[in-house]
């Protein structure tokens, strides 16, 4: 059981209870996962939900840092199409040197929200001067790899420049963006708690293991784990993505009738479609859903996986990442 466990947080906020609360607990459960021997610890980016604390990830990352020694600590991720390239590094080569060797800098396609936030984020936003996904990602990686040229003529950096950059992490569920990623030198995570086609996953691994001239992807997978399999199915029951799709390209996944139907309006469609997808939820004891990770680290080579856990009940999610990781523990 030769692979590493990391974690994916979002910062959800119990029915009655404040974010303050919530994102108190994402610090606990940072502290916790550290002493637990996971690897790295993302937190997301989602706006205009009141399910959800996370909007600024780098603000989180700079408050989890300051309280943790070993872990890794980035985004999972910063959605770069509402930002400034140029910014996007600066703010990670500012943590960075805050933290050397303890940040990761994870950049998403997805907008992290519905069209009305998407708007707000973009307002002023030339999209023409902006460029598509790939374009956006180039810049920011040029940023990331600036250094001084030493001629002693004028030149923009992404100041400060750190000793140990942030590491750098394409977050993707296509094989096209394990190539970008590829490509770039970025490593790739795909994003199988978002897409659980199988073939998806086989093919973008296939294409980044042979474009990186033979890198390793990591893997994000929903996995639950609970004293029994019932209690775990129990647990996952409500668990369901739909994806939004329309002729004119405008595609989002979601979690939620209710939220793709939102998205609909708010982006004025009138002709799309909604379609489940395919869900493939790491569910049983501890020992089960290592068998599960196990069996996919053998079929495709994955060194190390991220752990969404998308339980409401805040003890249970406590308890299934506890578990997960002393069952990690004790077979190693």
């Amino acid at each position: 059981m030769a692979y590493r466990l990391s974690l994916l947080d979002k910062s959800p906020i119990a029915a009655g209870e404040t974010a303050t609360q919530a994102l108190a607990r994402t610090l606990a459960l940072a502290t916790r996962a550290e002493a637990w021997g996971f690897h790295r610890f993302w937190v997301a980016e989602h706006h205009n939900t009141a399910a959800l604390a996370g909007p600024s990830p780098e603000v989180l990352i700079a408050w989890i840092l300051a309280q943790t020694r070993t872990l890794r600590v980035g985004a999972g991720g910063v959605m770069l199409q509402h930002y400034s390239p140029y910014k996007v590094a600066e703010n990670f080569n500012l943590l960075a040197s805050l933290a050397p060797g303890r940040v990761d800098i994870g950049i998403g396609k997805a907008p992290g929200g519905l069209p009305l936030s998407t708007r707000a984020l973009q307002q002023g936003i030339n999209a023409a001067e902006k460029g598509e996904f790939p374009q956006q990602l180039e810049q920011l990686n040029h940023w990331l790899d600036a250094t001084p040229s030493g001629d002693g003529r004028d030149e923009l950096l992404a100041t400060p420049l750190p000793a140990q950059p942030a590491q750098r992490f394409l977050l993707g569920a296509s094989e096209g963006s394990a190539r970008l990623a590829a490509r770039l030198g970025w490593q790739f995570v795909f994003a199988a708690h978002l897409n659980g086609s199988e073939s998806d996953l086989a093919q973008a691994l296939d294409a980044y293991h042979v474009n990186s001239g033979g890198g390793r992807a990591l893997v994000a997978v929903q996995a639950i784990a609970a004293a029994s399999p019932a209690e775990a199915a129990l647990l996952a029951a409500d668990l369901q993505h739909y994806r939004v799709t329309s002729p004119q390209g405008q595609s989002v996944t979601v979690g939620s009738v209710e939220q793709a139907e939102a998205f609909v309006r708010q982006a004025g469609l009138t002709d799309y479609q909604i379609e489940p997808r395919q869900s493939a939820t790491l569910k049983g004891t501890a020992a089960q859903v290592h068998a599960q990770l196990s069996s996919l680290q053998h079929r495709y080579g994955i060194d190390e996986f991220i752990i969404d856990t998308p339980i409401s009940d805040a003890d249970a999610r406590m308890a299934s990442l506890e578990l997960l990781a002393a069952h990690l523990a004790v077979t190693a």
